[in-house]
């Protein structure tokens, strides 16, 4: 049986529907759909908008399902309620358009960056990035940040090599996403890259507290009374100034005293949680495998599975982009298999 695929009404009007949508319904400082900015012109879906294009090419990829066994901040957790660099990008992305919606700017941008941002994240999170970094200085003379990485990896590693060709403003959201990166050119991009922080400081404090290694009364009590008891609840009041906040300055920004709290809580966590005892009990082990692993391949490049990497890489990009792909998981497995005798079997 023959099913039809051709354009019908719905599909054929759809493209001109959105744009007068967007001009009617969208403030005039959000990012509009059209026209596209690809490196390369390709034709337009006719059920999707170009944003929601590049959320679908993002969602599908390799790197986009490997997010799920990386660590967000506890290293191979106990439990199945912990959360990982796959459920804090969800996380990330569903507050993001939250703000998107309130503010009248557009949420398929701002959901597209969201879901892009970690795509660059190496094995055990921020330490395992700190082992890359410093193995590319001290061996090859550069450097290692995973959102740099993240744009790469949409650019230049996904589809064998080819990448995503997703819209510029996608690309820049993603790259900009850190607080180390260049100031996002999209109020959308700027967005992504505040709440990332509001999600990531008060789901990580959900989750020291369910480990045990933060108990209730340690919280600063200032920073609490101003946010909330719960991290729901602290994330609602960080929200709900952050819209306010940005609608009156026509951008991006959060209120003073918010802003503060949440500097307050972070220096918390910081000194508390992500280089706290038992942070540091892990690192030792971290920088082990991520180290064993970066040099055994710069040392025999021969041994890097084909096709890694994008044609034109040397060495240093080689290894990082493998090492830097693989899941917690994997890189034990590897490394246990690199470093524990395999019994003999005749």
């Amino acid at each position: 049986m023959h099913v039809d695929a051709t354009i019908g009404p719905v599909a054929g009007g759809l493209p001109a529907r959105r744009r007068a949508w967007e001009e009617e319904h969208l403030s005039p400082l959000a990012a509009r759909s059209w026209p596209v900015l690809r490196a390369v012109e390709e034709p337009d879906c006719a059920l999707r908008s170009p944003f929601q294009r590049d959320r679908d090419r993002i969602v599908h990829t390799r790197a986009f399902r490997r997010l799920k066994h990386k660590t967000q901040v506890f290293v191979a957790p106990e439990g199945d309620h912990y959360r990982t660099r796959l459920t804090h990008t969800i996380e990330v992305t569903q507050i993001s358009r939250t703000v998107a919606r309130a503010l009248g700017l557009n949420e398929d941008l701002t959901e597209a960056i969201g879901l892009g941002h970690d795509l660059g994240h190496p094995p055990f999170g921020h330490i395992g990035e700190a082992v890359l970094d410093r193995c590319l200085t001290e061996r090859f003379g550069r450097g290692f940040r995973h959102f740099e990485h993240s744009l790469r990896v949409v650019e230049r590693l996904e589809r064998e090599g080819a990448g995503l060709n997703l819209d510029q403003r996608v690309r820049d959201g993603i790259l900009c996403h850190s607080g180390r990166a260049p100031r996002p050119a999209t109020l959308e991009g700027r967005i992504v890259r505040l709440v990332d922080r509001v999600a990531y400081l008060n789901h990580d404090i959900d989750d020291a507290l369910r480990a045990g290694v933060l108990a209730q009364e340690r919280l600063p009590m200032e920073a609490i009374a101003a946010l909330g008891d719960t991290g729901s609840q602290r994330i609602d009041t960080l929200v709900h100034d952050l819209v306010e906040t940005s609608a009156v300055a026509q951008d991006i920004v959060q209120g003073e005293a918010a802003g503060a709290t949440m500097t307050a809580l972070r220096d918390f966590m910081f000194a508390e949680v992500y280089m706290g005892e038992t942070a540091r009990r892990e690192h030792a082990k971290i920088e082990r495998v991520v180290a064993t692993l970066f040099h055994r391949y710069a040392d025999r490049p021969g041994e890097l599975p084909d096709g890694r990497g994008a044609p034109d890489a040397d060495l240093a990009q080689r290894v990082t982009d493998y090492v830097a792909g693989m899941t917690d998981r994997y890189a034990v497995r590897v490394f246990t298999g690199l470093s524990v005798p395999q019994p003999f079997e005749p």
